[in-house]
């Protein structure tokens, strides 16, 4: 925009209207007919001065409308685009550039003092307080990049190089003006010192902002709310971080709920964390880590797909050396309230922690299990989760809770239950139980495993749960790649169609913080980032992308290894009777679960679950009591989806199988 040196007669209208400058050669107004000077009253300039037009209304919350304007203000090297209302500003606004129709209300002070990289470089001191797994946040931080920043140290060339990428993206966007975006609404706050904040967020009330980035855009605004202190920080779009609560040295990521006097420090955030009334402190939370309780402590911490009862708790200390231990919860483990687990221990993905658990267990490889404290012993419970509508419940109803409404997302996130991360394992799982069998005997009580007991008759069921689980996902894979086999196909189009498309994809797969990838396509990534053929944090979650977007490919690769190894049928020779035979124990295990599934939802609408329901009545109004309120068991939607899954998995593999004949 183009900016001219203001009249004598304009000068003097503004001086009439309470205005000063000791130097007016430094206020410039943009060209046009519009008469500002009637619009900016009780205002003291200095330093450069750049002022819009101011010929528009704007509607301020509750309908309630004013003519643009500039009142009750001091403002010191300031651009002021068109049509802004800037009004009673206690102390001043200093070197910020403020996009169109912004509205500035009742605020203490905005400033930027000196350069300033405006959060982006800060380093936060995750899952190790004492340091030593730093992760440098910005504006473009996906949880994928930080979880190889933290937890591939090994590595210390890469990690070198992503801090010199993250350094050389600082500096880039440092500057000694900040920049206030269009569209923003910034009402009622203290102090904002070095703050960068985009289009269309709206602040209010906070107390306190300094140093960092606020990343809202039109497409997904960003609000920060009462009595919120952040230091140090990054926000990013579609975040909500309101009503007293407490950052420092945290990145918040897209669709981000952090409120409620929530508390934060040395943390990360990512996509679609809710973090209410508890503390965090050094937690690397991947993305649906929920949290809402006022007892709830999340310490040292990683977690991903998470809900931590109330009163769950960890120490990452043994009063030694300090607090130097870590732990993980892998994706899709829950605490129950009153939980406690003594770091450093790992749990495996989709396990349900309930009691105090003050031994150093890994389960990793036993996924999807209970892990039940008994007179201060853990008692492991391996696969019983497969079974359960929790589990269920909650694989369908993530992806609906993604609010990302950015078009430009920063995490890839795989929902799927079942994958190659997660069957591996199984694999682990089932040999590990059997090892046990075979080293302590089939008629031992209680047997060992990492400082846990698994009792004689829950192991026996783990077996089946991780044989069930593996049938399941090989059969899914497996119906997947024959979905358009012709009918009557011969043995030879069946191992063609059955061929991988890609070698990528065999062996060891890892859970890069929501992002289930091959680790060979991922080490491949590392590498190329080390040999500076990568070399910024746009392209490299471009890659990450490109891995995520190639998935199921990959995943069919792996799962044509394991097909081989599990059923002992090698798919490259494999007959159509033989793919029937998959197709049939594929049937056997997804009806089967579903029907363990639906037993299990049935406990939901027991009589004992009526308790507290017709508290003044009979049986009789106890039950309609109950169904007013929860409705009845055959209607419920869950259980509906579940016989409804059962018709289509049963219609789809006979479906197969029918093709499969000649």
């Amino acid at each position: 925009m183009e900016y001219r040196l203001l009249s004598a007669a304009e000068i003097a209208t503004l001086e009439n209207n309470g205005c000063r400058c000791d130097d007016w050669t430094k206020v410039k107004a943009a060209w046009g007919k519009d008469s500002f000077t009637d619009h900016i009253t009780d205002t003291e300039f200095s330093g450069d001065i750049r002022l819009g037009r101011f010929d528009n209304t704007i509607t301020l919350p509750g309908g309630f409308s004013r003519h643009s304007r500039i009142s009750k203000a001091c403002l010191h090297n300031v651009t002021v685009s068109d049509n802004c209302f800037i009004n009673n500003i206690g102390e001043y606004i200093a070197n910020y550039e403020i996009g169109e129709n912004c509205v500035i209300d009742n605020v203490a002070l905005i400033t930027v003092d000196g350069r300033s990289t405006f959060g982006n470089g800060v380093e936060v001191s995750v899952l190790n307080e004492t340091g030593g797994r730093e992760v440098a946040i910005s504006d473009k931080l996906s949880a994928h990049i930080a979880y190889v920043m933290a937890m591939y140290r090994h590595r210390s060339n890469l990690h070198d190089r992503l801090e010199e990428i993250t350094r050389n993206y600082a500096e880039k966007h440092a500057s000694e003006t900040g920049t206030i975006g269009k569209d923003v609404t910034i009402r009622n706050c203290s102090s904002i010192i070095a703050v960068r904040i985009g289009d269309c967020a709206r602040i209010e009330g906070v107390r306190k902002l300094r140093n960092g980035s606020i990343n809202s855009n039109a497409s997904d605004p960003v609000h920060v709310g009462s009595g919120v202190i952040a230091n140090d920080f990054i926000i990013s779009s579609g975040a909500h971080v309101e009503d007293n609560a407490m950052l420092d040295r945290c990145f918040v990521g897209q669709a981000c709920r952090l409120g409620h006097g929530y508390s934060a420090s040395d943390s990360l955030f990512f996509s679609n964390c809710q973090g209410e009334n508890g503390e965090a402190c050094a937690i690397f939370a991947g993305p649906f880590t929920v949290t809402h309780h006022k007892s709830t402590l999340l310490i040292a911490g990683m977690f991903s797909f998470m809900n931590a009862g109330s009163g769950s708790n960890q120490s990452n200390h043994m009063y030694k050396l300090g607090p130097i231990h870590q732990g993980t919860l892998e994706r899709g483990a829950k605490t129950t309230s009153d939980s406690y687990i003594l770091w450093p221990s790992r749990v495996g993905a989709f396990s349900l922690v309930m009691g105090r658990h003050v031994t150093n267990s890994d389960t990793s490889n036993l996924p999807f299990s209970y892990l039940i404290e008994k007179n201060n012993t853990t008692f492991l419970v391996p696969g019983v989760n497969l079974r359960s509508v929790g589990t269920i419940r909650d694989a369908q109803k993530w992806p609906k809770r993604d609010a990302r409404k950015d078009p430009c997302k920063l995490d890839f996130i795989n929902y799927n239950l079942l994958s190659p991360y997660t069957i591996q394992k199984m694999f682990k799982g089932l040999k590990t139980l059997r090892n046990l069998v075979y080293a302590s005997g089939e008629l031992t009580d209680i047997y060992s495993f990492h400082s846990t007991k698994i009792a004689n008759k829950a192991l026996r069921k783990g077996i089946g749960f991780y044989e069930t689980g593996i049938k399941k996902f090989l059969g899914n894979s497996l119906i997947k790649r024959l979905e358009d086999l012709p009918a009557g196909a011969s043995d030879a189009e069946i191992q063609k169609m059955l061929k991988p498309d890609t070698e990528i994809g065999h062996g060891h797969w890892v859970d890069i913080s929501g992002l289930i990838a091959p680790k060979s396509e991922v080490d491949r990534l590392l590498d190329r980032i080390e040999n500076n053929e990568i070399n910024t944090l746009k392209d490299i979650n471009a890659e990450f992308g490109k891995i995520h977007q190639n998935y199921y490919t990959y995943e069919w690769t792996w799962a044509y290894d394991k097909i081989l190894e599990f059923f002992g049928i090698d798919p490259a020779k494999m007959t159509a009777e033989q793919a029937t035979m998959i197709v049939e124990q594929w049937k056997d295990a997804v009806i089967g679960l579903d029907k363990m599934v639906y037993e299990d939802a049935k406990k939901e609408f027991s009589l004992a679950s009526m308790t507290g329901f017709g508290v003044d009545g009979h049986k009789e109004e106890k039950e309609q009591d109950f169904e007013q309120v929860r409705g009845d068991f055959e209607s419920n939607t869950f259980v509906t989806a579940v016989i409804d899954h059962i018709q289509k998995k049963t219609a789809l593999g006979d479906d197969l199988i029918s093709r499969l004949k000649r």
